[in-house]
C-alpha cells in the first residue's frame, strides 16, 4: 500500500518502508510518553491528556494509509507492520522501556485496528500500570487480556510472545552462517570440476573443509541449510546440485543416526558423486533437446569416469575409497538395471544408496537445460516411493519423506484460506507430516507478502479438531511470480 511519497533513488531504502519507519518511531515515542506520564500523574493531569491526544493522533494518521498497525516484538527488535525500527541514541531509552514492559506482561504483539478510540489507549496503559506488581508472574498475559475484554477495548488486540521470536537475532546469524557454508560448497565444487576439466591436479583439502562445514550446519542448524537447497542456479546446476545432494545425504545420514565421522565420509562421497561430468563435453551437458544414442552413451559414462578420476586423485591427496564406489554406483539402481551395468551380481553400498536417493530427488525438482519445468517435490517423492522401476531403496525414500515431509521444503501450496504459501520446514511432530511449517507468500486478498513471508504452523487449531489452515493443493510458484529461494534467505 502506497504512502503517497515519490519513488526512492537507487540504493536508498524504499520510500514506503522509510515513511512507515518514521511514523512507527513516532508512535512508539508517543506510546512511551503516555505510559510515563500516566505513571507520574493522575489521569486528569494536562500532561497525561496531551500525551494521550498525541498517541491517538499518531495512530489515526498511520491508519489512514495502513489497514492496521501491528507492533511486534522479536528478540531485541520492534517491528511496525513488518518494518523493523532502527534503534538509535535518541530513542534507545523509550524503546528499551517498551520492550521491557511488554516482555513483563508476556505480550508479543499489539495490533491497532481502525476506529481505535482515545479511551482505549488510556484503559490499556492504565491496566498495564495497575498490574505492575504482577509483571513477570505466570498467567499475567491472560489477566491483561481478560481485563481488556472486560473494559470493552475492541480496537486494541494483543497476542502472546512466541518463544521462537526471542532468538531472532541468533537465528539471523545462523542463517548467514548457513548461506556462507552453502556458497563455500558451491565455490569448492566449481574449483575442483574446473581443475579436472583443465587437466590440473585438484586436492581434497578444500573439499574436506567444505564438507565439515556442511556437516556442522546439518547437525546444528538443519532447517536453514536444508532450506538453501531451494536456491537453485540454472547456470551453475552441476555445482549447486552437488552441494544439494551433499546436504540431503548428510541430513539423511543424521536421520539414520550415523556418527559425525561417518557423516563426514558420507558428505565427501556426496559432494563428489558427479565428478565424472567434468569429463563429459559442455555441449552434451547443456543440450536443451533430447540426447541421441551416442550422446546418451557419453552421459552414461560419467559414473565410471568419476570413479577413475577420484582414483587418480588419490595420488595427490587422500580420497576415501567410498567416494570412488559411490561415484561409480549412484545410477546403478537397487535391481542393477541402471548404469553402468555390472559384470557380475553385487549389492550396492550403503552410501551409494543414500546418495542415489538424494541425487534423484534434487535432480527431478530442479530446472535443467533439458528439463525446463521441474517436477513438484511432492510428485517426485510419490514417484520415488510408488514406482519400483526408479530403483531406489524404499527404506531410504521413507527416511527422506520423514526428513522433509510429505510436502518437502520449497513446495508451493494453496491453503483453504485462499492464501498461497511456501513450505518452510516439516512439522516437528512426526505424526503431522501433512501439516508443515509454511511461510505465507500471498495473503487472503491476493496481495504479495514481502519475503520471507509470515511463518505459520499448519498444525495450529482455533478449536478442538479444527485447523486454522489446511493445504488444498500443490501449485507451481511461477504462476504467482514467486521465487522460492527468497523465502529462505
Amino acid at each position: 500500500m502506497s504512502l503517497g511519497l515519490p519513488n526512492p533513488r537507487q540504493g536508498e531504502p524504499p520510500t514506503q518502508d522509510g515513511a512507515l519507519r518514521t511514523a512507527g518511531r513516532g508512535l512508539l515515542l508517543d506510546l512511551y510518553a503516555a505510559l510515563r506520564s500516566l505513571k507520574l500523574y493522575p489521569v486528569e493531569n494536562a500532561t497525561v491528556q496531551k500525551a494521550l491526544d498525541d498517541l491517538q493522533a499518531t495512530a489515526v494518521s498511520i491508519l489512514r494509509t495502513e489497514s492496521e498497525v501491528e507492533i511486534r516484538l522479536a528478540g531485541d527488535f520492534i517491528f511496525i507492520n513488518q518494518t523493523r525500527l532502527r534503534l538509535e541514541l535518541d530513542n534507545y531509552a523509550s524503546f528499551s522501556q517498551i520492550l521491557a514492559q511488554f516482555r513483563a506482561y508476556e505480550i508479543g504483539v499489539v495490533r491497532v485496528h481502525p476506529g481505535v478510540e482515545r479511551r482505549e489507549w488510556q484503559a490499556f496503559l492504565s491496566m498495564l500500570l495497575s498490574l505492575q506488581a504482577r509483571s513477570g508472574v505466570e498467567g499475567v498475559y491472560e489477566e491483561v487480556r481478560s481485563r481488556l475484554d472486560g473494559a470493552g477495548v475492541t480496537h486494541l488486540e494483543i497476542e502472546p510472545a512466541q518463544p521462537s521470536e526471542e532468538n531472532l537475532e541468533d537465528q539471523e546469524r545462523q542463517k548467514e552462517v548457513a548461506k556462507r557454508t552453502y556458497a563455500q560448497g558451491v565455490a569448492v565444487t566449481r574449483e575442483v570440476i574446473t581443475s579436472i576439466r583443465m587437466g590440473r591436479a585438484s586436492g581434497a583439502k578444500k573439499v574436506k573443509r567444505a564438507v565439515q562445514m556442511i556437516v556442522d550446519q546439518v547437525l546444528n542448524n538443519e532447517t536453514s541449510i536444508v532450506g538453501l537447497t531451494t536456491i537453485r542456479d540454472y547456470d551453475e546446476y552441476t555445482f549447486t546440485h552437488s552441494v544439494n545432494v551433499c546436504i540431503f545425504s548428510v541430513a539423511l545420514g543424521k536421520k539414520l543416526s550415523l556418527s559425525r565421522l561417518q557423516l563426514y565420509d558420507l558428505g565427501m562421497t556426496a559432494l563428489m558423486h558427479d565428478l565424472g561430468k567434468a569429463r563429459v563435453s559442455h555441449e552434451i551437458l547443456n543440450k536443451t533437446t533430447s540426447l541421441d544414442e551416442n550422446e546418451w552413451r557419453a552421459m552414461q559414462a560419467h559414473p565410471w569416469l568419476g570413479g577413475l578420476t577420484l582414483f587418480g586423485l588419490r595420488g595427490y591427496d587422500e580420497i576415501p575409497y567410498r567416494a570412488i564406489l559411490v561415484a561409480h554406483e549412484h545410477h546403478m539402481k537397487t535391481d542393477l538395471t541402471g548404469y553402468p551395468r555390472p559384470i557380475r551380481p553385487r549389492q550396492l553400498g550403503f552410501y551409494s544408496r543414500i546418495v542415489a536417493v538424494a541425487d534423484g530427488f534434487d535432480a527431478a525438482t530442479t530446472r535443467r537445460s533439458y528439463q525446463t519445468i521441474p517436477i513438484e517435490p511432492d510428485q517426485v517423492l510419490r514417484e520415488m516411493w510408488e514406482n519400483p522401476r526408479r530403483g531406489y531403496d524404499l527404506i531410504l525414500v521413507k527416511a527422506l519423506i520423514n526428513l522433509i515431509g510429505i510436502y518437502p521444503v520449497g513446495t508451493c501450496v494453496i491453503l483453504d484460506t485462499l492464501e498461497v504459501a511456501i513450505v518452510y520446514a516439516p512439522n516437528p511432530d512426526a505424526t503431522l507430516l501433512n501439516r508443515p511449517l509454511v511461510r505465507i507468500a500471498i495473503d487472503v486478498n491476493g496481495g504479495a507478502v514481502p519475503a520471507p513471508g509470515t511463518l505459520v504452523n499448519l498444525a495450529d487449531q482455533d478449536g478442538p479438531g479444527h485447523f486454522v489452515r489446511s493445504i488444498v493443493k500443490v501449485t507451481n510458484p511461477t504462476r504467482y511470480g514467486l521465487t522460492v529461494g527468497n523465502y529462505f534467505v
